[in-house]
């Protein structure tokens, strides 16, 4: 059988070595070139069964030249690859036709099942975005982790489908939604957001569905819900974790058959609109304990995406601040830069708050730094001198580690107080990964545990069982 062809196009001699000798091992013939006009030219003779594009050439840039290879043979996969490892960068990849996009530095044998993948699944309609992607997209950083989520998002776009973001807080959900709907096919329409820790019990299903005049007492008009708004658009359901189950219900229904009626209505108004929902909290732990439908769940939990904590992107640090600086200045504040013993103590901080937590201190410190330069002495006055990557139970290392976790929960609330309840549940937030840690360190041994933890065997065993804690004897 005659070996397929892989046509590579790089100007960098290193990345088009290492390429062809990994496509040559796994069995396929390589034809490599520096330039765009070479591979343009075996494209137009008809060689080459898959390309393998970069973005920056000395001639022309790659994601230009996609479209026009596609136009020529439109059965042709192109897979490009690019150090300007952006959303932008995928979004346009995507955009134009490109069966995959790899942001450099990528895993060789990835590369390689990539280009598997492109030979074996058949040639079909190629979906494209409407969506002028000249202006910057929100999401800021190059990290593995980022890279990832860029793809994925890429590839969600044009579609309708629905997708669940999990993430703490302050580490941009709604910031992700946006970029979904601003990007992608209901563009034109409108993106309507509800926080559902921030509206009473008795309160969501008329903000969601409507209401008629008279439904409850107070109705005194009839007013349109939230699904209704967003027709035609996005419904970005923040929080959803906290969503009551009698609205879960309803909600459920509408995602199953496709339309509603407002509280006091009788009439069925179809429901036009994709949902994006949110969460910090772990679903299947709350239907473990009754507290989230499970049904629901599949519904919504179609594409899950979850979005990185700062402290596991440090690398974005760098990026992020310079870009919180720049909006710093187009506020009005003075123009700061930040010197680098300053940068590499943000980058050991653990970051409780996440980029919304940087984001706030980047601009503090615009308007409150009266010098140019903003110090590692600045920064430690901020942070408190704290060392956030230390395990010191110190009477207050603890203390402002609480502190900052919670400030940062009411900081999510966008200056909205939290949903009632909050005592509790933050209580059981606390207590369980304080036991499941306990009970980590002791090995499973619950007599040690509760004698670590101050707690009566039984008062131990009670909690085990109310926060569903695994128990895993002899572990490490």
């Amino acid at each position: 059988m005659t070996s397929q062809t892989i046509l590579v196009a790089d100007d960098d001699a290193g990345i088009r070595t290492v390429v062809t000798q990994a496509l040559n091992r796994a069995g396929y013939d390589v034809r490599a070139t520096g330039n765009a006009a070479t591979l343009w030219q075996w494209v137009k003779d008809g060689e080459g069964d898959l390309v393998i594009t970069d973005v920056v050439m000395p001639d022309e840039n790659g994601l230009d030249l996609v479209p026009r290879i596609l136009r020529l043979r439109p059965s042709l996969r192109v897979v490009v690859m690019s150090a300007q490892s952006t959303l932008l960068t995928a979004v346009k990849a995507n955009e134009r036709g490109a069966f995959e996009y790899l942001p450099k530095p990528f895993d060789i044998n990835e590369l390689v099942n990539v280009v598997r993948r492109g030979l074996e699944i058949p040639s079909g309609a190629r979906s494209t975005l409407d969506a002028t992607t000249e202006e910057a997209l929100p999401l800021i950083g190059r990290s593995p982790a980022m890279q990832e989520i860029y793809r994925t998002l890429a590839r969600l776009m044009a579609t309708d489908l629905t997708v669940t973001i999990n993430g703490e807080s302050g580490t941009g959900k709604e910031l992700v939604a946006r970029a979904l709907h601003d990007y992608g096919k209901r563009k034109s329409g409108p993106f309507v957001a509800l926080n559902m820790a921030a509206i009473p019990r008795e309160l969501i299903e008329s903000e969601l569905f409507g209401h008629e005049k008279g439904a409850f007492t107070g109705a005194a008009n009839r007013s349109a819900g939230r699904f209704e708004l967003a027709a035609g658009g996005t419904l970005f359901l923040d929080e959803i974790g906290d969503m009551p189950l009698e609205a879960q219900t309803r909600l459920l229904r509408v995602l199953q058959e496709g339309e509603f009626t407002t509280v006091g209505g009788r009439a069925t108004i179809r429901a036009d609109v994709r949902i994006i929902a949110a969460t910090h909290r772990d679903l299947k732990q709350l239907i473990r304990r009754g507290h989230f439908r499970e049904d629901l769940f599949f519904r919504l939990n179609v594409v899950p995406l979850r979005l990185p904590p700062l402290r596991e992107r440090t690398e974005d640090i760098p990026e992020l601040v310079r870009a919180f600086l720049t909006q710093a200045v187009e506020l009005g504040l003075p123009w700061k830069i930040i010197d680098n013993d300053a940068m590499e103590r943000l980058k050991s901080y653990s970051w409780p708050g996440n980029v919304r937590e940087l984001e706030n201190m980047v601009q503090r410190l615009a308007a409150l730094c009266s010098q140019e330069v903003i110090t590692l002495a600045d920064i430690d006055q901020e942070l408190g001198n704290k060392s956030s990557s230390s395990a010191e139970f110190g009477s207050r290392g603890l203390a402002d580690t609480v502190e900052e976790r919670l400030a940062a929960y009411f900081n999510a609330h966008d200056g909205q107080l939290p949903s009632t309840g909050l005592y509790e549940r933050i209580l059981k937030e606390v207590e369980r990964p304080l036991i499941t840690l306990t009970l980590q360190a002791t090995r499973g041994n619950q007599i040690k545990a509760s004698e670590v933890l101050g707690l009566n065997r039984n008062t131990l065993r009670k909690k085990i069982k109310e926060l569903d804690i695994p128990v895993i004897r002899g572990g490490k």
